[in-house]
């Protein structure tokens, strides 16, 4: 399987570069997975797409305000470093940008309160870091951190709030899981009112969403591991789902990854924590979803090759041509697509 296998033209106008002013007025594109038929409609209507006793799984990760920008203490130069976990102790792995300039020992202000000594140097710009700071990290990432908004993302974000689902609660993420930034609290009432059962995962999302596929052989790739936690109420609950014969979606990639790893782990599902490195594309069983709600992803990217595991490779991308033809908006602000 090749990596230009999964690529596709996309106009640059169509990168959402903004969210919308309400979250669940995106447009909802709707596939079926085995004939590939689409329908048009728009996420508020998600609703009505469900049935009674359909189970809704979320990621309830939080994201850390996790780019910093800040000074070497020798020379003055600007570095920008991008947290992406904890490894222990206040070591934290880190994208940096430029990376050459840093060597170990290196030390980066960012204010009084927040400084970095690199202690190690790795590939691709990773470097690891000791946190020094006075008082509690997370409050002072709230001060001084910005967002970390991929790359193609070029609009400054006005609410660091839009780039948070409204159920998120679990802090630990380097990007946000977008297919959850379409629902409202409202939204999530009505569906729990018509007898759809939400239930949360997590999943800290880190160096995997960041890095692209550079090989052709897309077998060669390497995913990185992400942390993950199943509680046993929502494990019992699922496993309650399964046995009734209940359709059970997940909301978005990551929440699919943290429900595939574990019943390829275990045969079901159970309570667990843990780290997946798993690696979804065609040919992939899924042992554990019905069905995907998500947004349209970047050319060649891993989770493109997931949603085509999913729904068929020719499917995935009639659907995309579909969207481009209907001026949908693209990846992390734009519009959504429920795969059943």
């Amino acid at each position: 399987m090749n990596l230009s296998d999964f690529d596709y033209n996309l106009p640059e106008e169509l990168i959402a570069q903004t969210p919308l002013e309400k979250r669940d007025s995106s447009k909802l594109l709707v596939l079926d997975k085995k004939t590939g038929a689409i329908k048009h409609s728009h996420f508020k209507n998600i609703i009505s797409e469900l049935n009674p006793g359909d189970v809704l799984v979320l990621n309830d990760t939080k994201v850390i305000p996790a780019r910093l920008i800040g000074t070497k203490e020798d020379t003055g130069a600007v570095i920008e470093l991008l947290l992406l976990k904890e490894l222990n102790n206040n070591v934290w792995e880190c994208l940096s940008k430029p990376a050459k300039r840093l060597k170990v020992g290196t030390i980066i202000n960012f204010s009084e309160e927040l400084k970095a000594e690199v202690i190690e140097k790795l590939n691709e710009g990773i470097v690891h870091v000791k946190l020094i700071y006075k008082g509690i990290l997370m409050e002072i990432l709230e001060r001084l951190g910005q967002m970390p908004l991929p790359p193609y993302i070029h609009e400054k974000l006005k609410e660091q709030s839009r780039y948070q689902t409204v159920y998120a609660k679990n802090i630990g993420s380097a990007a946000a899981p977008t297919a959850g930034l379409h629902f409202t609290k409202e939204l999530l009432a009505k569906l729990q009112e018509k007898g759809i059962e939400i239930l949360f995962v997590t999943l800290h999302v880190g160096l995997g969403t960041f890095r692209p596929v550079e090989v052709e052989n897309i077998l060669e790739h390497h995913m990185h591991s992400e942390y993950y936690e199943m509680s046993l109420d929502v494990a019992n609950k699922l496993e309650q789902a399964r046995a009734e014969k209940r359709k059970i979606y997940a909301v978005g990639t990551t929440s699919t990854r943290v429900l595939e790893t574990i019943v390829h782990k275990y045969g079901k599902f159970t309570a667990a924590t843990g780290n997946t490195d798993i690696f979804i594309y065609p040919g992939f069983e899924f042992k554990a979803i019905d069905g995907l709600i998500t947004n349209f992803h970047l050319p060649k990217s891993t989770l493109l090759m997931l949603v085509s595991a999913l729904a068929t490779k020719e499917n995935i991308l009639k659907a995309y041509d579909e969207a481009i033809k209907n001026k949908y908006r693209f990846f992390s602000f734009g519009d959504a697509m429920f795969i059943k």
